[in-house]
């Protein structure tokens, strides 16, 4: 049985391929094809949809016990079960799945244009404003000798900005790294003090000032798509994947 998701409208390079879960046909809170297994759900069906991932992928993906952090994982192919502790991977090893779990927060994907490294981020509010995305920049051009006018990006289904209520505080957060920030705020017209914050605009802004010069949106909000989890708008629910690997 094919996993339920789609193939991003991305101008991907030869050999590199991409999937994006969704939440299936099933009950709420979780839905038929929740992959995260640390949400409540039954961890024998949690295990039954990450197998059902074979039908889209070369083998399963490296999944990460994500923290909101800016720690950067560089995958070789030799890791073990044990979840990693980190917030975005990359790898430059055929075969070798990236995945970042999310109901609401961004997912970015990443790959350069000849296809030599690929990586992922967790583009949560707290992670964006730290720097996961400057971070796994920063370990690509490392890893694989690459600079960020070689890379691609895809901003996948997150909470839009028409539903990503925040307070001062992330506002001001984002104000003290640059002011062109501010373009992506605006008052909350019926919560005195609150803002909604456009995620995939703070991403776009990060990712064009560190060189990254293609970028591509899905322009799809978890909040208000049904098909996708959101925890904003469930609290109890599941996680959808992004994933990006090389072909083998």
């Amino acid at each position: 049985m094919t996993a339920p998701g789609f193939v991003p409208e991305w101008s991907l390079p030869i050999g590199v391929k991409a999937w994006q879960s969704t939440r299936g046909v099933g009950p709420l809170p979780y839905g038929g094809f929740n992959l995260g297994d640390h949400v409540g759900d039954d961890p024998g069906a949690v295990q039954l949809n990450r197998q059902r991932l074979l039908s889209v992928l070369p083998r399963q993906p490296v999944w990460l016990a994500q923290v909101h952090g800016t720690r950067v994982i560089t995958l070789t192919g030799s890791e073990g079960p044990a979840p990693l502790i980190g917030d975005a991977v990359l790898t430059s090893v055929p075969g070798v799945v990236c995945a970042i779990m999310t109901a609401d927060c961004l997912p970015v994907l990443l790959a350069d244009r000849l296809g030599r490294v690929v990586g992922a981020a967790h583009a949560g509010w707290r992670g964006l404003a730290d720097g996961v995305l400057e971070a796994l920049v920063d370990q690509m051009m490392r890893h694989a000798n690459v600079h960020p006018s070689d890379l691609l990006a895809w901003l996948g289904p997150a909470i839009g900005p028409d539903a990503f209520e925040v307070g001062t505080d992330v506002r001001e957060a984002f104000l003290r790294q640059s002011v062109e920030h501010a373009r992506c705020f605006r008052p909350q017209d019926t919560v005195s003090g609150k803002w909604l914050a456009d995620l995939p605009g703070l991403a776009t802004q990060k990712l064009e000032r560190l060189g990254v010069a293609s970028v591509t949106g899905s322009d799809t909000c978890t909040y208000h798509a049904p098909d996708f989890y959101s925890y904003r708008r469930e609290k109890i629910t599941g996680r959808m994947a992004s994933m990006i690997w090389i072909e083998a």
